[in-house]
């Protein structure tokens, strides 16, 4: 009795590779040929490609060439605006405030210009702003700005947000990340 099966394909006309497998034999590769009818020429293809619904006849892809109209102007790049009430302060300014007499807590936020969670923090922060209005003083640090400073402050994560009691006998509270607004509520409203 056999182990092994002998069998044998008859040769194919179709494109690619036919094998043939004998018993205790390495396997036979062959390559046919497609017929004549079925061959593509290099004209057929550049008539095709002429013919092509995305094909540009001679039009230089450019977005320069497109005329746009601007319905507002662009930025300049800034995302910390001059008439915000959250102003932004120096290093100096924020070590000025931390140790000169205040009667209202401090909120230090330490951001980025190119940080998306800061620019989502700085709205949030802009309406505890409006809505503390004089009892909480609320400024920003630009740690590409000021890179010493958040250093020695231990900056890790952005945005980060420093909140120092009037009280110097309280410990200031740190937060990193994204936290909600009625977090920062509850921090200033029970802990400072």
């Amino acid at each position: 009795m056999a182990l092994f099966q002998t069998q044998t394909a008859p040769p194919t006309h179709s494109y690619g590779f036919s094998t043939k497998t004998r018993s205790h034999s390495p396997m036979v590769l062959s390559f046919h040929s497609p017929p004549p009818s079925q061959l593509v020429t290099h004209s057929s293809v550049k008539t095709q490609q002429r013919n092509s619904l995305f094909s540009f006849q001679n039009t230089p892809l450019s977005l320069s060439t497109v005329t746009r109209k601007l319905l507002c102007r662009p930025p300049q790049g800034k995302h910390v605006r001059e008439d915000y009430l959250v102003k932004k302060v120096s290093a100096q300014e924020v070590q000025e405030l931390v140790k000169g007499e205040r009667n209202v807590p401090l909120v230090v936020d330490f951001f980025a210009t190119w940080c998306g969670p800061c620019i989502l923090m700085a709205q949030e922060l802009e309406m505890l702003a409006v809505e503390y209005e004089s009892n909480v003083k609320i400024i920003k640090v630009d740690t590409d700005d000021e890179y010493e400073f958040a250093r020695d402050m231990q900056v890790r994560g952005l945005p980060t947000l420093l909140f120092v009691s009037p009280d110097p006998s309280k410990d200031a509270i740190r937060t990193e990340g994204l936290i909600p607004l009625q977090m920062m509520r509850d921090i200033i409203d029970n802990e400072m």
